[in-house]
């Protein structure tokens, strides 16, 4: 039976020493990364390059609905949650990331507390694995929190709100400034038409916003000033980049799949058309500050390719996976939600 070069009994004559050497300090190297970065080394945020939980591949031909389901009701495991720490963290944010996970794990209804304790250290993270590993938490916990029909106490953000007579679900999301999808998967309303006085339901107290980065294809969604999830995108080619600043959602211009001229060809596009390019939502914005300001045409909406996510392919426009496409227009509401783009 032939003999390991290391094992009991066996010949180190022939060996390099240098060799050696070597091969010891890159298995120290393997475990020193294991230790200090868990199975993800660069604190990889899995909702950010998978999309939110449940989501599936774009399917143009499948409904939309039950996967949006599928992400509202996502349970994250939150025994699991631990903080990552880089050897280039800064210490006081590494303690306050334990502090809050700690939370986490030892008190279930604290979860506001962690929630806001994260939120500020975000602010605060100059590690780029120290704002993944925050991200990859406070998307973990917006799942408690805000996808769900659990409210915590003390939450500012969410409420429990009792319909008056007559009232509809649209204008109750006027009111808190959030769409009336949204308040309507949260509380798995499934007539909205049947809404009656006296009923209790959780609102959320809006408007959401965006944040998009340009050199990471990034798009982070906030509530108020709230981190709650990191979706890709697929933005601008470099000679048609999406352009920098501010950005406020249209009024009239959220729409479902709708018929589309291609301004370059002048072909006109339905949703029924094979190659239709949109996707399954358009969301159209108009510039108010910065390099965007005054400027009209660009829009978040879907795709039919999810190849182009994570690229620079579009024409300006900010594209989504289809699923996360629904799930952005379920949370934008025209005049108040802003789109931030950033390099």
């Amino acid at each position: 039976m032939a003999r390991l070069p290391f094992g009991r009994g066996s010949r180190l004559t022939g060996w390099n020493p240098n060799l050696i050497y070597v091969i010891a300090t890159l298995l120290s190297a393997a475990i020193v990364g294991v230790v200090l970065y868990g199975l993800h080394p660069f604190g990889r945020n899995d909702d950010a390059n998978q999309g939110p939980a449940g989501i599936d591949a774009p399917n143009r031909t499948a409904p939309v609905a039950p996967r949006l389901a599928a992400e509202v009701k996502a349970e994250p495991n939150l025994t699991s949650i631990a903080p990552r720490v880089s050897t280039e963290s800064d210490p006081k944010v590494a303690e306050l990331i334990a502090e809050a996970t700690l939370l986490v794990n030892t008190k279930p209804d604290s979860v506001i507390e962690a929630r806001d304790k994260l939120n500020q250290v975000l602010s605060l993270c100059k590690s780029q694995q120290q704002r993944a590993a925050v991200k990859e938490q406070l998307s973990n916990l917006a799942n408690k929190w805000l996808f769900s029909r659990t409210i915590f106490p003390q939450d500012r953000l969410c409420a429990n709100y009792t319909v008056k007579r007559g009232e509809q679900l649209t204008r109750i999301g006027e009111q808190f400034k959030v769409p009336h999808e949204i308040l309507t998967q949260i509380n798995n309303i499934h007539r909205p038409e049947a809404l009656q006085a006296g009923q209790a339901i959780k609102v959320i107290h809006g408007p959401f916003h965006v944040k998009i980065c340009r050199s990471t294809f990034t798009m982070d969604l906030y509530l108020q000033d709230t981190f709650v999830r990191s979706v890709p995108v697929g933005l601008g080619m470099p000679d048609r980049r999406t352009p920098t600043g501010t950005w406020r959602v249209k009024p009239g211009g959220k729409l479902i799949s709708p018929t589309w001229t291609d301004p370059d060809t002048g072909r006109t596009y339905k949703a029924k058309d094979p190659d239709y390019p949109l996707g399954s939502r358009w969301i159209a914005l108009e510039g108010i500050d910065g390099e965007a300001k005054g400027r009209t045409g660009f829009a978040i909406h879907g795709t039919k390719d999810p190849e182009q996510i994570g690229m620079a392919g579009s024409r300006g426009c900010i594209r989504l996976d289809n699923g996360v496409a629904v799930l952005v227009y379920n949370l934008l509401v025209p005049i108040y939600s802003q789109v931030t783009v950033e390099e």
